[in-house]
């Protein structure tokens, strides 16, 4: 990390502590000196080059964020569950546009990539399924063309079988990093509980498995043995792949890391705190670029910002915590619910109501509870418009990271009970038609009652 990133990136901390520390609210006349004190440990770490060299350079580390590509191998053995792993990976269904083919029979002859529909640098590879005897993972590997790859996660259903393994060696040999994932865990479990219902204990069975396959793989690899991990596609916050995720965190370089943590749907509270705090470590690097290059005057209120740059951050925002459009209309799909069901538990504005003239209103709103436009001198324009735009996006961010979580726990809720499947089958007739067979109906008995009664047979 640089020394200027390491310095700026807890420029947020010493920002609130200022303005903590100096009762800023309580005494309009201290502002001035706030800003100059901004300004000041904004600058500190610039002493060797100006702002807008800076500016130029962070901004270039965002664009090599924005075009970083990654590219993910999952392979295995035929129906092990690949392609659901890749769905999941990606937020879809199998029956989506654009989904992996899930099949039990092998649907995989050759290298296919599916790439992210949020992160189009993104790519999961279905590899060719593992399954014949004669299997060679030096041929197979050079079929698949194997130095296009970041890493190999290896999908198992049952046991590792030595093909498996022999491909985890190979991939070793080349210095690459692979892990071995244990899919469908989520039907052992239910098999194990019918089986043994009265002393089923599902962390046992978990801790069993893990051993079981510890021993296996200590018996095959003599140096560093590949990680297992315990994971079911259709509910990713359960069992290992949290673990999975913070190893790969460890394992990958930083831009991959974070290019691969960026594109993960949100599968649990924790995961959303931990994309939220991955982004904003870099919100300064985005401020920066706002205040320091292209920076135009906002009508009525002397800061400056390239609110064009910063309306394209905050669109990308929605896309990292599935509130856009097409990720929200994905998980209604995914829970069985209306799109508007979703998007009525957000509190912030819809993805398309963000405009510059909304980037603007936000920008200035917090600049107003901070600095008076009397207050603000040039001298300190360009740290207080990167302090205020910082606030800005931490502040947007947070409201995000609550959404997601909101929506997310709307999609698990159970389906409200509401209107019979006689009744939905025929609301694309309208109701009209459904009122004229129920009064048709109640005739129709009425009718026969009356002749039952009176003119009995």
């Amino acid at each position: 990390m640089n020394s200027y990133e390491e310095k700026l990136s807890s420029l947020f901390e010493i920002f609130q502590a200022i303005l903590k520390n100096t009762g800023v609210y309580a005494d309009p006349g201290k502002l001035f000196k706030i800003a100059i004190e901004i300004y000041e440990k904004f600058m500190e770490p610039f002493s060797g080059s100006g702002m807008e060299e800076t500016a130029f350079e962070v901004k270039e580390e965002l664009e090599e964020l924005e075009n970083t590509e990654l590219h993910i191998a999952i392979t295995g053995e035929t129906g092990s569950g690949k392609s659901t792993l890749i769905n999941a990976l990606r937020g879809l269904k199998a029956e989506d546009d654009g989904a992996a083919p899930v099949g039990v029979t092998e649907t995989t002859l050759n290298p296919n990539v599916y790439v992210h529909p949020n992160h189009p640098k993104v790519n999961l590879w279905d590899l060719p399924g593992i399954g014949s005897p004669d299997f060679s993972p030096d041929s197979y590997l050079k079929k698949v063309d194997f130095q296009r790859y970041d890493f190999f996660i290896i999908v198992g259903s049952e046991r590792f079988r030595s093909n498996l393994i022999n491909l985890a060696q190979a991939i070793q040999k080349m210095e690459k990093k692979c892990y071995f994932v244990r899919s469908k865990v989520d039907s052992d479990l239910s098999n194990m509980e019918k089986s043994y219902p009265n002393i089923f204990n599902a962390e046992e069975v978990l801790e069993k498995m893990r051993d079981d396959f510890k021993k296996q793989l200590k018996k095959c690899f003599r140096n560093t043995i590949p990680p297992v991990f315990l994971i079911s596609s259709w509910d990713l916050g359960k069992y290992d792949f949290p673990q999975l995720v913070e190893t790969l965190e460890r394992d990958l370089p930083s831009l991959k890391r974070l290019a691969f943590l960026l594109s993960l749907p949100m599968f649990s509270p924790e995961f959303t705190e931990k994309k939220k705090s991955a982004l904003k470590s870099h919100l300064w690097k985005i401020s920066l670029a706002s205040a320091g290059i292209n920076a135009l005057l906002i009508p009525g209120f002397p800061l400056a910002c390239d609110s064009a740059f910063l309306l394209g951050s905050m669109v990308a925002f929605y896309k990292m915590f599935e509130l856009d459009d097409g990720s929200l209309a994905r998980k209604a799909k995914l829970a069985g619910k209306p799109v508007e069901e979703l998007k009525a538990v957000m509190k912030s504005p819809q993805e398309k109501e963000i405009t510059i003239d909304l980037v603007i209103k936000k920008i200035t709103n917090n600049a107003k509870e901070l600095f008076p436009p009397s207050l603000v001198r040039s001298l300190a324009a360009a740290g207080v418009s990167f302090a205020t735009t910082y606030l800005m996006l931490s502040n947007f961010l947070n409201d995000l990271a609550e959404d997601a979580e909101r929506v997310r726990k709307k999609a698990l809720e159970p389906i409200a009970l509401g209107r019979p499947p006689f009744y939905s089958s025929f609301v694309g007739v309208g109701d009209n038609w459904l009122i004229f067979v129920l009064v048709f109906i109640t005739y129709f008995v009425s009718f026969n009652l009356y002749f039952y009664v009176f003119y009995p047979c």
